[in-house]
């Protein structure tokens, strides 16, 4: 999933909600477009929210000094 597929959930639910006039049985054509065009609205957000952590990094290194005891550095890269 990513952007195209959240893309293309909007569309097509916008577009059963607010274009399509026809009727079928049993079935709510605008509150279905509407489902589909906020599931679509929570995909791209995930997405957003997805690649923006993976653009993070982190490096942890721990040294350890001949009396035994042990140094940890972190650093993380913002990119």
């Amino acid at each position: 999933m990513g952007y195209g597929f959240g893309g293309f959930l909007i569309v097509v639910g916008l577009v059963l909600a607010f274009a399509v006039n026809d009727a079928v049985d049993d079935v709510n054509l605008y509150a279905v477009g509407l489902i589909m065009a906020g599931v679509g609205v929570v995909v791209v957000a995930l997405t957003a929210f997805t690649l923006n952590n993976q653009r993070r990094s982190r490096t942890v290194q721990t040294t350890t000094h001949p009396d035994g005891s042990q140094t940890v550095n972190e650093r993380r890269n913002e990119i």
